[in-house]
């Protein structure tokens, strides 16, 4: 999958980052149809038990027949701080450098994390949309910003996620009595549509399905390299 030079460098100082996020956040579109969303890329990170390298993962769904057509991993050293908010500017690099390995473009993205639901409109679904200009989703599994009445017990309920104010995600329970997910507009998608496709991805668990079995293949790479240190 081809992917354009990011509009920034990775290398940055955390106020640096802070202004990238400010100036990119007006780049993103918080509307637009998915005319097919039979291809799903799920993204999701994970760091090696040094702290030195994020791994990024990615997995490639087809939603009509739930298959998986293609999985990848890339690692990149990381030279970005932890700071809450800041988090795209540790994952991203690998993120993309695994999205760069598909050989078959996403009709979407979903980002296990945050897309506008953030203090500057920026989390990493968004970043990511912006940067590959792809309609993308964050959902991630507790809460940034915002306040939110907990949403019925039942799967598909919903409410809506407020922040100063603004309407910046859904809190979408995507199982019968089980903890919701938050779900946001990361770039190129209607909020309406968007949940509606999170709902429709999580097929039997919590977490929609690209997504969770990202989680899995960092987490099964993160265990070779441990062994691998160890061997």
């Amino acid at each position: 999958m081809r992917i354009g030079r990011p509009p920034h460098n990775w290398s940055i100082t955390p106020s640096q980052a802070i202004a990238v996020q400010k100036k990119l956040a007006s780049a993103i579109r918080r509307e637009g149809e998915v005319r097919n969303t039979g291809l799903v890329a799920g993204l999701d990170a994970a760091f090696t038990p040094d702290k030195k390298h994020c791994i990024g993962g990615v997995v490639l769904w087809n939603s009509h027949v739930s298959k998986v057509i293609e999985r990848h991993t890339a690692f990149r050293k990381l030279h970005f701080p932890y700071i809450p908010g800041l988090l795209s500017f540790r994952e991203a690099p690998a993120l993309i450098a695994a999205l760069r390995e598909l050989r078959t473009a996403p009709d979407l993205i979903i980002c296990d994390g945050q897309g506008i639901a953030h203090p500057r409109r920026l989390g990493i679904a968004s970043h990511i949309g912006v940067i590959t200009d792809l309609p993308t989703i964050g959902c991630a599994k507790s809460r940034l910003v915002g306040e939110y009445r907990e949403p019925g017990l039942e799967r598909g309920s919903a409410s809506p996620l407020l922040h100063k104010n603004e309407l910046v995600g859904i809190v979408l329970r995507t199982r019968d009595k089980v903890k919701p997910v938050f779900v946001s507009v990361g770039h190129k998608i209607d909020l309406d549509i968007a949940w509606r496709i999170i709902l429709d991805c999580a097929v039997g668990f919590r977490l929609p399905e690209p997504t969770r079995l990202a989680d899995h293949l960092v987490a099964e790479r993160k265990k070779k390299f441990l062994l691998k240190s160890k061997g």
